[in-house]
């Protein structure tokens, strides 16, 4: 059967007030699994219910998701810009190939989250939990994830040039070929991380933690800034910073506005 006409639809009261669903079907045969399908969401559904939903290639533009679940939803090439998820739950969703510019994930649970190959330039992931996550062949340029917990997490093949790790936890993680350059590790707990074939090249490690770490050489840490209070397997050596300025660290954090008050009542 031929669906080929556009439907405008809400989702089952799940989506608040001023939310738009836009779904756009295209032509399918009785008995298929599954039809092509396009979502755009925007204004607000803060705390609403949406786990376990299929939501591939949804757009979240401008919307208002803070504190929604969306456990174990499907997310795969879903379009983020500019929308707020500020201690929502995404744990065990699919976020895949996704893109993340701008967004707000400020305190949000994405434990054991495939963030597989998502575009997440400059986007906001501070105070949140990315415990075993997988951010594989992710561009992660300038984003936030500063006071993360992400023990066990991936970062096979990302690229964190410029990002901000400040005070993470991410013991056990892995940075398998990733490009560390320029980032911020100051503080970090690294221990056990594994470091193979990482890019290093003026990464800020002073006070991190980096005892155990796997797979870091001596030529990793010549090109980075350390110093005596970062913590360095046996056999290795601080050699300081190499000229390298290291500025304050900034932590912005977007939080979300307080709603005005409610008018006085009528006398």
């Amino acid at each position: 059967m031929n669906i080929g006409k556009t439907l405008t639809a809400v989702i089952g009261g799940l989506l608040g007030a001023g939310l738009a669903l836009a779904a756009m079907t295209s032509a399918a045969v009785a008995g298929e699994p599954d039809v092509p399908r396009m979502v755009s969401l925007g204004g607000s559904c803060a705390n609403c219910q949406l786990s376990g939903r299929n939501l591939a290639g949804a757009k979240f533009i401008g919307a208002n998701f803070n504190g929604a679940s969306l456990v174990a939803s499907n997310l795969e090439g879903a379009m983020f810009f500019g929308s707020e998820f500020v201690g929502a739950d995404l744990s065990r969703a699919n976020l895949g190939r996704s893109a993340c510019m701008g967004a707000n994930f400020t305190y949000a649970d994405l434990s054991g989250a495939s963030l597989h190959g998502v575009r997440a330039m400059g986007a906001n992931f501070s105070g949140g939990n990315l415990t075993r996550a997988v951010l594989d062949g992710s561009s992660l340029q300038g984003s936030n994830f500063a006071h993360t917990q992400a023990e066990g997490a991936s970062f096979d093949h990302a690229v964190l040039v410029g990002a901000d790790l400040a005070m993470s936890q991410l013991s056990r993680a892995n940075f398998h070929n990733a490009r560390l350059d320029a980032a911020d590790l100051r503080g970090a707990n690294l221990q056990g991380a594994d470091f193979q074939g990482a890019r290093m090249f003026q990464t800020v490690l002073l006070g991190a933690d980096l005892s155990g770490a796997r797979n870091l050489t001596q030529a990793q840490l010549d090109q980075a800034c350390t110093n005596s209070s970062t913590r360095l397997p046996r056999g290795l050596a601080s050699r300081g910073c190499h000229g390298i300025v290291v500025k304050a660290p900034v932590h912005v954090v977007i939080r979300t506005p307080t709603p005005p008050a409610p008018p006085p009542p009528p006398r």
